[in-house]
């Protein structure tokens, strides 16, 4: 957690990963209030244990809150050095070190003997500012890491949760991961919720008609079932296999009502 709030710091350690998660997570803070070389060392020293682990022949998952105050914190350091600021106030020094820092995540190397050491499954957070995804610390990490959620004020604002922006989010390693019929389901499903998209401004104010596009209309029929699929509880747990039947059922239903 780095340039976090005490409060949320305490909430995660409570309440998100309680005493059962304790036993298998070591804890990295570095709250907003301390120093900007403390608060950017945890975010290396985060990697370290994870990489400590890693080298046990352990998978481990890495979450770190957030990239964008370890980012603030390297362009305090580097104005503090003399640094010019560049895009945004940040310093090159910035651009230099984010690489450094995320692609320590990722695959285990290969040991002597031959076999693998463990992998590093990481999740890093980026704030954006005033909802620009194009903002240089988040076109930075995008270049850098190998897929993307990005999260979406307005879709909040509507109570959909989680709030994730489906046709702005993408991963570079799921096409190796899915089957031929689970691609097909993400192809068609995206196509539904682009229509949708892109007209939905017509339709929300009642200029769209109805059989001006087929393919707009039964986006429309859809919706409402696959804003539902994309609905979820913070504490639903759901398989991957029945998420795949659940959306061939809403997508081969459109094509019957079709």
């Amino acid at each position: 957690l780095i340039g976090e709030r005490g409060r949320e710091v305490r909430e995660f350690i409570e309440e998100t990963l309680g005493e059962e998660g304790l036993k298998r997570a070591v804890v990295v803070v570095a709250t907003s209030d301390e120093p900007a070389l403390k608060r950017r060392q945890a975010a290396y020293m985060t990697m370290a244990v994870a990489e400590f682990f890693r080298d046990q022949g352990l998978e481990v998952l890495c979450l770190m809150d957030s990239v964008t105050r370890f980012a603030m914190a390297q362009r305090e350091i580097g104005l503090a050095a003399g640094e010019p600021p560049t895009t945004k106030g940040y310093t090159p020094t910035v651009f230099t070190e984010l690489p450094k820092l995320l692609e320590r995540a990722g695959p285990g190397p290969i040991r002597p003997d031959g076999t693998e050491a463990g992998p590093i499954t990481a999740l890093f957070t980026v704030l954006v500012d005033g909802g620009d995804h194009d903002e240089p610390i988040a076109d930075a990490v995008r270049g850098i890491l190998d897929g993307h959620i990005v999260m979406d004020r307005k879709i909040a604002e509507r109570g959909r949760f989680p709030a994730i922006d489906v046709l702005k989010s993408v991963s570079r390693t799921m096409p190796g991961n899915q089957s031929p019929p689970e691609r097909e389901l993400n192809r068609r499903a995206r196509q539904c919720l682009s229509a949708y998209s892109n007209m939905e401004e017509l339709i929300r104010i009642g200029a769209y008609r109805t059989g001006a596009d087929p393919i707009v209309d039964r986006a429309i029929a859809l919706n409402p079932a696959l804003e539902g699929f994309l609905t979820q509880d913070k504490d639903d747990v759901t398989r991957l296999a029945d998420s795949f039947d659940r959306l061939e059922t809403i997508l081969n239903q459109g094509m019957v009502d079709q």
